[in-house]
């Protein structure tokens, strides 16, 4: 099944048989309360709240609601909280880490930790946005907005094949990738043009499965096929891609920012190389693209 928009993602989950495991880590805000509530009358998943002492009550009362399907856990600091969490995801009792009210920091602090962390030996740590565009027929996957400020070749690498798995996870077969640039051309002033070459030339030999990978090209005409028609570029993944590879942060950031605000676009993402999906959402975020940001996390 494609997902076309989050609407068919809840659905498919909704309809799914079991439901993930979900350690949330200081649940002690409105939005965290309304994801939690929403994920349990929808079926998605069972949580473990890892709260601090003052934000016991509201979700006490929800595992007076939905029995079996919450715990809580009580913890002295946001810190405690945070490394409890983990070790949760480390020993096998959870399947997704969400972050509820603390600063992201402290939470990274002790996912990227060496001895206790949950980041597997090797891996890059990266963010990976799903997002539902209104004037767009289908989900977008892009990266990186949020962790690698100017990804080296190996960090390309991993980000690539990150975006291409959640694409394949949210049923698309062949996703096309546009490698992102402000034009076509390869510059060796634009170091990450040349990435883009050995990219293409890595997923020609089939190193992230089932992908069309295409590029330089800019977000119009990744998006937009007659854009690719004036210019003359002739690519399956023009006017029609699947995932955009962002060159930096700040494109990839502004980008997330800007479709948010002025296109109305719905999101969701996560951090990827973990040995679990983490949830890491923005404290700007909308309720529904942190309702969303869970269930892209527990989709198989």
């Amino acid at each position: 099944m494609t997902i076309r928009n989050f609407d068919d993602l809840t659905n498919m989950l909704a309809q799914a048989h079991g439901r993930k495991r979900v350690v949330v880590a200081n649940p002690a805000d409105s939005h965290t309360e309304y994801v939690v509530e929403r994920a349990l009358n929808e079926g998605i998943a069972d949580f473990i709240l890892v709260c601090v002492e003052e934000c016991k009550p509201e979700f006490e009362a929800l595992r007076g609601r939905f029995g079996g399907h919450v715990e809580v856990v009580i913890e002295p600091t946001i810190d405690d909280a945070a490394r409890r969490s983990v070790a949760i995801v480390r020993a096998g009792d959870a399947d997704v880490l969400m972050k509820g009210t603390m600063n992201t920091d402290n939470l990274l602090h002790a996912v990227l930790n060496k001895e206790h962390g949950i980041l597997e030996p090797g891996r890059v740590l990266s963010h990976v946005t799903v997002t539902s565009i209104p004037a767009y027929g289908k989900l977008v996957v892009f990266s990186d907005a949020a962790v690698v400020p100017r990804p080296t070749l190996d960090q390309f690498d991993a980000i690539l094949g990150y975006a291409v798995d959640v694409s394949h996870r949210i049923g698309v077969k062949c996703p096309g990738v546009a490698l992102v640039n402000f034009t076509e051309k390869v510059n060796e002033k634009f170091p990450h043009t040349l990435y883009y070459e050995e990219l293409k030339r890595r997923a020609a030999e089939g190193r992230y499965g089932e992908a069309c990978v295409s590029g330089p090209m800019d977000v119009k005409t990744a998006l937009d096929s007659e854009s690719g028609k004036i210019k003359g570029i002739s690519s399956p993944v023009v006017g029609n891609a699947d995932v955009l590879i962002f060159p930096n942060i700040e494109s990839g950031n502004v980008f997330y920012k800007t479709i948010s605000l002025f296109a109305g676009a719905d999101m969701a993402g996560m951090l990827c190389g973990t040995t679990v999906p983490v949830v890491v959402a923005s404290r700007a975020d909308s309720c529904e693209s942190k309702f969303y940001s869970l269930a892209l996390a527990c989709v198989d």
